[in-house]
Formats: C-alpha cells, structure tokens, sequence
C-alpha cells in the first residue's frame, strides 16, 4: 500500500461514512480496484481510517450534544444491539461477508430500491413527524437493531439508521442527525475493538504508522465536509438520489465482476 493509494481511501471513507451508501462496500470495491488484496493491514487500516471520521463529527456537534446531553441515553441504547451482534459476529463479519462481492451487490440495490419505494409510496404522504425529544426506549432499542443489519457491507449504517428512523416517523433531517452521533459509539467501538485485535500487527509495522496517520487526517476532512452537505441536502431534498446511486453502483460493480 503505497501513499497514493492511501490519500485515495482516506478521501472514499471520509466522503462515504455518513452518506447512506455504505462506506465499507466502496472501501472494498475501491481497494479491489487499485489492486489491494485484503490483507490484515488493510482491514486494520480501513477500520482505523473511521476514526478520523467520527472525530469530526465531535467535532461538529460536540456543543449540540452538551446541551442536548439526555439524549446519550438514548444513543447507548441503540448502540448496545450493534455492539452485541458485532462482538458475536466479528470472524463471520470479516471473512465471509467482506469477502462476498455479491452480498455487497444485492446490500446496495435492495436498500438503494426501499429508499425510492419508501419515499415515493410513503414518507412524501405524511403529515405528522417525530422529533428527537420524541424519542423513547423502545424506539431507541429498534434503532440499534435495525443499525446491527450494517454489519453486512453495502447495506450502510447510517442509511439502515435513517431509513428505521423515517419509518417510525421522524423528521428526515433529525434521522440524519441521530445516525451522525451514534457513528460516535458504534465505530469508535469497532475501531479501538479491531485495533486490539491487531495490536500485534500494528507493533511489528510501524513502518505503517504514518499510513494509518495520513488516512486519518484526511478522513477527517472529508468527513466534515461530508457531513455538512449532507446536512444542507436534506433540507431540501429526499433520499431519492441516494437509491439511484446506490442502484447504478450495484449494477456497476456487478458488470466490472462479471467481465473480470
């Protein structure tokens, strides 16, 4: 992995964490590509690179959510169901569903087509929408649940989290907003889980270090600017777009397999 390589990863997670279309499925796609075998230091690398997004998300929101701090209640509610099923389901997670191409193809165009079905059939019809001080336990709980399903790539965690919140009834923007901060918990968890995990790696390539450093300061400026279009978009706009894009990659992705 070379320097080159590791500007371009850093900018495809920085850009894709927060969008819902699924930042590792354009990881792995991405790295396949440039010719990147997944090797134990790229997925360290990969993992590590969140990190440097979900610092600028504290870095957005860090006074948001001191003077909104009774919702960290609710966000540790849903993140337990994730941090259970990822502990349970961390060896099944890495070597089967980010080896499968064809997971993350079907991931991509089923929720890209609920997010054109769900807009289009049913959230334009509503009248009435939750806020975040609607929120409650068992909302929360549901959340987290329906947040586990990212484990499988291409699905997308924060597009699970907005779509489950959409769903229930909230407010488009303020779905958006709760999938920011409860990134925060989920992959920093992942992250410093994964890390320890490879400790041992890690120590015997230091080499590395200012690969992993690099990745995360330029995920982080992306990340940022990321989140604060998104956040403009929204005022505006449906998750329409997100479903067609997420429909053309699938299908992009699956022709590229199919020829190569």
């Amino acid at each position: 992995m070379d320097l080159l390589e590791t500007i371009i990863l850093g900018i495809i997670e920085g850009i894709t964490e927060f969008l819902p279309i699924s930042s590792t499925a354009h990881l792995i796609f991405f790295s396949k590509v440039l010719g990147l075998k997944q090797t134990e230091f790229i997925k360290l690398f990969e993992v590590f690179i969140q990190s440097g997004a979900i610092l600028s998300v504290i870095f957005i929101y860090f006074s948001y959510l001191k003077t909104n701090s009774w919702l960290i209640k609710y966000l540790l509610i849903s993140f337990l169901p994730t941090a259970l099923v990822g502990f349970l389901l961390h060896k099944i997670i890495k070597s089967v569903f980010f080896e499968s191409i064809y997971l993350i193809v079907f991931s991509l165009f089923f929720i890209g087509l609920l997010f054109i079905i769900f807009e289009k059939f049913v959230f334009e019809k509503r009248k009435k929408f939750l806020s975040l001080k609607n929120i409650d336990f068992y909302q929360a709980l549901i959340i987290g649940f329906c947040q586990s399903l990212a484990i499988v790539p291409g699905v997308s965690r924060a597009g699970a989290v907005i779509l489950t919140m959409m769903i229930i009834g909230f407010k488009r923007k303020d779905s958006a907003l709760y999938s920011f901060l409860l990134a925060v918990p989920t992959i920093f968890s992942a992250s410093f889980y994964d890390f320890y995990k490879s400790k041992e790696l890690f120590l015997n390539n230091l080499n590395y270090l200012y690969l992993l450093v690099l990745g995360f300061i330029i995920s982080f400026i992306f990340a940022y600017l990321s989140v604060k279009w998104l956040v403009d978009y929204l005022r505006k706009h449906n998750l329409i777009f997100f479903g067609i894009y997420r429909i053309l990659l699938a299908i992009i992705i699956l022709i590229i397999v199919s020829v190569v």
